[in-house]
């Protein structure tokens, strides 16, 4: 896509310059979501479209401050590495 993505278990949780440069965006739960667009509504924005109604958040990175933004990026990754994990079959092998 053109923009550097951050994966666990390769699944992106997180991506810079998303949509455009000075952006970035964080895959988290709708609910996740409205906690943080609540909290930092002029940092974090919901991504317009389906993907906006799944949880995907836009972070406006020259209003964003570190720790807010360090703590979306923990929840979506242990979003992301929670769904690789259960997919997991016995023995350490993915589905």
């Amino acid at each position: 896509m053109r923009h550097p993505d951050f994966r666990v278990g390769g699944k992106i949780f997180a991506t810079m310059g998303y949509p455009r440069a000075g952006w970035a965006m964080v895959k988290l739960t709708p609910e996740d979501q409205a906690a943080f667009v609540g909290m930092r509504p002029g940092m974090f924005v919901a991504v317009k479209g389906k993907w906006g109604d799944k949880g995907c958040t836009n972070i406006i990175l020259a209003r964003a401050t570190v720790p807010p933004v360090r703590a979306a990026l923990r929840v979506a990754y242990d979003a992301v590495d929670a769904k690789r994990t259960r997919r997991q079959k016995p023995g350490g092998r993915a589905a």
